[in-house]
């Protein structure tokens, strides 16, 4: 890695360092019924959580549900809504100090979703449980190329917050910057523990952009996402994604982003999918396009992947596209509840985010005498 790389490697972490220094340092929660928001909150399991603080001040059930988060907890002394607003803080500031107008927000998903990614439904491995792409073999994967700038940008936060995990930071995180570019409520839960040791899965499980056929690209997609448990429809929302960031030539090879508001999560991902008239690449900045092949639209400054593609070429997979594109309210419901499920996939929370198996609460409301 050269040495200017290193300089802005540097200068991002002492930014996010400085975006929570003024914060307190970890704090521990306190076990009352005054933790508890009313908003949207679930009654059960408020209710349980005021059952758990009378009866033992080690346990607490948290559910911090407001107009601007929905972060369940059950795990103190961490306070995820403080870690909750540092992150918009931090990409509040990061953001203000790129002249280029782009956001970290959008790596921020990226990291949240290709840590989780490598699940597999058969086996129950993978996941985003352990964050072992803090090493390698796993930070070094292709599809994990860039990813270090936003592993780079949270890690000041595991100093203020060291209860905290990496692997619970990282998906907040993914969850946070969704709702802050103007997305969904993700629903989010904590119980993700960091590994000392690298991942055993296998590189492969991540999406590719082109598997060299039409044919092969889709069935590569419902290959990835089937092993993980998704259905045809939440492929299509998660997919959605690509409403916001970019791709970058020094990374995956691809260049430019999918929307023209690339900071802001949308459904246009979805119209100008099926609206633009997609072509493919061949000059960029005058110059013969020399990189993989990709989709333009006639301004040449949007990109579609053969992926992405993908979705209008497949008969079934459109029909979803067509319904996104005439209903974002749809689009933001079916992708809140895909990507809790993904970001749940091979943790402890997986049952309470649809993802099957044990999970935090259930386990919490049992042992309390209110399980199901």
């Amino acid at each position: 890695m050269n040495s200017a790389m290193n300089a802005t490697r540097r200068a991002l972490i002492a930014r996010s360092a400085a975006a929570v220094s003024s914060r307190p340092a970890a704090r521990v929660a306190a076990l009352s019924t005054a933790s508890i928001s009313p908003h949207k909150a679930d009654s059960k399991v408020a209710s349980a959580a005021a059952a758990a603080a009378a009866a033992a001040a080690a346990v607490a059930a948290v559910v911090y549900s407001s107009e601007d988060s929905q972060v369940q907890a059950a795990a103190p002394p961490v306070d995820y809504a403080a870690i909750k607003k540092d992150l918009e803080a931090m990409m509040e500031a990061e953001d203000a100090s790129r002249e280029d107008g782009t956001s970290i927000a959008g790596t921020l998903v990226r990291l949240a979703w290709h840590a989780s990614g490598t699940y597999s439904k058969a086996d129950g491995t993978g996941g985003s449980n352990g964050a072992c792409m803090r090493m390698s073999p796993e930070k070094d994967w292709g599809a994990n190329a860039g990813l270090d700038v936003a592993r780079d940008f949270v890690v000041g936060l595991k100093a203020v917050y060291p209860e905290a995990s990496y692997a619970d930071i990282w998906t907040l995180a993914g969850a946070t910057a969704i709702s802050y570019m103007g997305g969904p409520e993700i629903t989010w839960y904590p119980g993700r523990t960091d590994s000392d040791k690298p991942t055993t899965v296998p590189d492969g499980r991540l999406p590719d952009a082109d598997k060299g056929t039409i044919g092969g690209t889709i069935q590569h997609i419902r290959d990835i996402f089937g092993r993980m448990g998704f259905t045809d429809r939440e492929m299509v929302a998660l997919i959605g994604a690509h409403a916001v960031g970019r791709c970058h030539t020094e990374a995956s090879g691809y260049w430019g982003p999918w929307t023209n508001a690339e900071s802001t999560f949308s459904n246009e991902y979805f119209r100008l999918l099926l609206e633009e008239k997609w072509t493919i690449k061949t000059t960029h900045n005058g110059k013969k396009w020399t990189g993989p092949e990709q989709f333009e639209d006639p301004s040449g400054q949007l990109m579609m992947l053969h992926s992405d593609m993908a979705l209008v070429w497949d008969k079934d997979f459109r029909k979803v596209v067509e319904e996104y594109t005439a209903d974002e309210e749809l689009f933001f419901k079916d992708f809140a509840a895909a990507f809790a499920k993904l970001i749940s996939l091979g943790t402890p929370s997986q049952s309470a985010a649809g993802g099957g198996g044990g999970g935090l609460l259930d386990s919490f409301l049992a042992m309390i005498g209110l399980g199901k």
